[in-house]
Parts: structure tokens; sequence; C-alpha cells
């Protein structure tokens, strides 16, 4: 077997883009998506008609400029998320909208209209959807009490042991520590060209909050993402899941060789690892004492806010052009 196919063996895999041909090549289990993705995906002329349905969507349900804006939105990322539901067996990851990282109620109310949208169409959110929300502590609340609801969440932007923790007492369902982004920050703040895979600190950060999790019991799935090298992907092997760009994908398909499983449950079990836990003002100190952490949360909550700005522009171009 190739490595992804190894890789398939003891992890499971999902596809980190909104391309649907890259998707049925790679036969993931199942798909994410961000901002960043659907911007770039929205532009494929093949998709079109996906944007030009939510187009028509938010025209029919009217309102002011904005709030058509906001259907609009969320009618193309269910749009997405159902062509990509039609390929993988598993469950695809909406994102809420960034903009709404620190208001607990504005992301409920969002993601409870998400859960209609996909209703709408036939889809069971409860069973093919999770809901990515970033690591703010508003965010975990949101989540938490979604999570009570029966609406599942993937919480997103994953910087720091504090929010792993968070997340799991709240109840998610998922969290994706960013992997690839903790290990660019290391990199231009030791002014290295890297790290051996077995001490990148992305890679330890990951291991650190699984042997945690599985030692005491819990169920929210890690889900490893935001990767730059496939070495960071096998150092890995054995995560809960592991969400793979297109390249990556790619590249791990090509390669023969031993994958060894990295991370296991049953010997996480035995060890000695202290139970802790965060209220708000504890949470809120521990992400502050970690500059990493606290600068690529807002850095994230930026990026995918800009993508979201170039989205909202890109449909209504669209809409003028028509």
């Amino acid at each position: 077997m190739n490595q992804l196919d190894q890789l398939k063996t003891m992890t499971t895999v999902v596809a980190d883009t909104g391309d649907f041909e890259s998707i049925a090549a790679y036969k993931p289990q199942d798909a994410t998506t961000n901002p960043s993705l659907l911007y770039k995906a929205a532009q494929i002329p093949g998709y079109r008609h996906l944007l030009e349905d939510a187009l028509a969507y938010g025209q029919a349900k009217g309102g002011d400029s904005d709030e058509q804006t906001r259907w609009i939105m969320d009618k193309l990322a269910v749009n997405f998320g159902q062509e990509i539901l039609n390929i993988v067996p598993g469950r695809v990851s909406t994102e809420i909208d960034a903009r709404l990282s620190f208001d607990t109620e504005g992301t409920i109310a969002r993601a409870e209209r998400l859960v209609e949208l996909y209703r709408e169409i036939g889809v069971d959110p409860s069973t093919r959807v999770l809901f990515k929300i970033a690591s703010t502590w508003e965010g975990i609340q949101a989540a938490a009490e979604l999570e009570r609801s029966g609406i599942h969440c993937n919480l997103t932007l994953l910087f720091s042991f504090p929010q792993a923790v968070a997340c799991a007492d709240a109840g998610v369902t998922l969290i994706s520590p960013f992997v690839g982004r903790i290990l660019d920050w290391y990199k231009a703040a030791e002014h290295v060209e890297g790290y051996p895979a077995d001490e990148d600190p992305g890679v330890l950060s990951v291991r650190r909050i699984f042997n945690y999790y599985k030692r005491h019991g819990y169920d929210t799935v890690v889900m490893g993402a935001s990767f730059r090298n496939r070495d960071e992907i096998l150092a890995l092997a054995g995560c809960d899941y592991l969400t793979i760009s297109p390249a990556l994908l790619d590249e791990l398909s090509g390669l023969e060789g031993p994958v060894a499983r990295k991370l296991d449950a049953a010997a996480a079990r035995a060890m000695d690892i202290e139970r802790v836990n965060f209220d708000e003002k504890a949470f809120r100190w521990g992400l502050n004492e970690v500059a990493m952490a606290t600068e690529k949360l807002a850095e994230g909550i930026r990026l995918f806010t800009a993508d979201t700005h170039k989205l909202e522009a890109f449909a209504r171009e669209t809409e003028s052009g028509a």
C-alpha cells in the first residue's frame, strides 16, 4: 500500500478542500471547508451554478442588502456542503462566520439558521454536518449550547492546551488543532528553517492533546489540521482524524514505504497525566501566556474574515454582472 492507504488504516483521513474533483479522487471519509477554500472554489466556472442558486435564494429572502448577503453566504456554504456530501460517506464541516467569534448568541443563531438550510435540502445535520467555530471562549460556550441541542461542532483555530481542555469539557464533537500555523510561528520566532518531525512544535501540541484526551476518557475527536509537509502528517499517524490538502494527499498517495503508528489511545490511557480545568479567567490567562496561540488565533480570525469579505464582494460582482 502507498503511504496514504497505510495512513487510512489507523487514522480517519479528511479532505481539506472545497474542490469536488479532489475529494472524489482521494476518497476521504469527511471533508472540511472554510471561507478561504470557498472563495477559491466559488471562482471555478464549474461551480458557478452553486453561487447563482445562492444569489437567487438571498434575493428571494428579501431584507436589506446586508441581510440578503448573509443569506447568500449561508446558502452558498450549504450548497457546497451538499455537493461534498454527495461524494463523502461521512460529514462535512461548514464554517460559522468568523466575525461572530466573540459573539456567543450570534454564533448559536447562525448555526441554527444553517441547520434549517440543510434540512430544507433534505440533509440531516445531526449526522452529516459539523459546524466550525473559532476556539475563543465565546465560541466554546456557543458550541457547548449547540451540542446540548444536538448540533455538532468542530472547534477550529485551536493552538493551545487551554483551548483543547475547554473544548473537551464543553463536550464538543471535534477539535482542529492547527499544526502548520504553529510551526510557522516558531520558525519565525526562533529564526530556524524547520524542525525534525518529532520535534515540530505543532506535532508536539497535537500529541499532548491526544494523550490527555485519551488518558481522561474524553469523546472529543482530535483532528490535526493545517499541515505544511508530509512529515508532520506521518508524525501524527494514529491520531483520530487528520484533514489534509489535495497537494499533500497526492504526495502521500505517490509514496511507498512503511508508515508507523505514532499515537496510540491504549498507551495514552496508561500515562500519568494530571487532569486540569479552565474556567473563563483561567482560560483567558492560559491563552494569554502562550504568545503563539494568542497571535495565531487573532490572525486566523482576521484572515477568515478577510476571505469572507472577498467572497461577499465576488458574489455581489457576479450578481451585478448577471
